[in-house]
């Protein structure tokens, strides 16, 4: 089910033009969305934009949007997004990122919190807890559809389906797919120097992580919140790798409580 699309509009930045959502007022909230697209017009988001102004870029090669011929992983979004917040003159701004959105929010605020308050990070990956030979993400190009429903999802019939899905959807989707493994390919989903950075994070932060999360599992973000000085973590019951989408309720509450 979806929500109110919110105002689009695309910025010019240094190699690159980005299409920001906006909608809502109040407090900024600055969203990176995760590798399924852009969420800013799910319900979730309509709860929030009745407290804060949600302002929400589409990562280039999302949505249909084009990838810049000079961009060749994450870090690329990262320095984008640092120069898309000093275009729109953030101030005080809560940043929150989903998955990989998280994993970028991350490496962003390591660099910087100049213009952020609170940082909420969602299920994030981005960094590897286990050994070399360890199994810390699942991989989302290799599993078979069914098997991948069942890791992400607590249950597995939220899934998106593609047999409801129009050509143009599809296409949208697998194009994302592909915008995906640029950012995050080499190394697969992790930065091997991000927890040694993560110290830098001078913010107050929350990690929100599903229980059901089979993808990132919550002992990984047990992991990942224990390398931020002074975060904490609110496990959802009943929810995977997108609690947004299966617990949107528990899920505002806990942003409201925090930010």
């Amino acid at each position: 089910m979806a929500g109110n699309a919110g105002n689009i509009t695309r910025i010019e930045l240094p190699g690159a033009a980005v299409d920001v959502v906006r909608k809502g007022s109040g407090r900024k909230l600055f969203i990176l969305h995760g590798g399924g697209g852009p969420v800013a017009a799910m319900p979730f988001a309509d709860r929030l934009a009745e407290s804060f102004e949600i302002i929400a870029p589409v990562h280039p090669g999302f949505a249909g949007s084009a990838i810049p011929e000079s961009f060749d992983d994450l870090q690329d979004l990262v320095f984008l997004y640092l120069d898309l917040m000093d275009t729109l003159d953030l101030d005080d701004a809560i940043m929150m990122g989903f998955s990989f959105g998280g994993w970028t929010a991350a490496e962003l605020a390591v660099i910087s919190t100049a213009r952020l308050s609170k940082l909420i990070l969602v299920d994030p990956v981005g960094i590897k807890v286990g050994g070399r030979e360890d199994r810390d993400i699942a991989d989302v190009f290799a599993t078979p559809p069914d098997e991948l429903a069942r890791l992400m999802w607590h249950d597995p019939a939220n899934a998106p389906n593609p047999a409801h899905m129009t050509d143009a959807e599809q296409e949208t989707v697998q194009s994302n797919r592909v915008a995906l493994s640029l950012y995050t390919w080499q190394p697969y989903m992790h930065n091997p120097k991000l927890p040694g950075r993560l110290h830098r994070i001078d913010v107050p932060t929350l990690l929100i992580w599903g229980e059901s999360d089979g993808l990132v599992t919550p002992d990984y973000g047990r992991a990942f919140c224990a390398m931020i000085p002074g975060a904490r973590m609110a496990v959802i019951p009943e929810a995977g790798h997108a609690p947004q989408m299966e617990q949107p309720d528990a899920f505002v509450g806990h942003v409201m409580s925090f930010a």
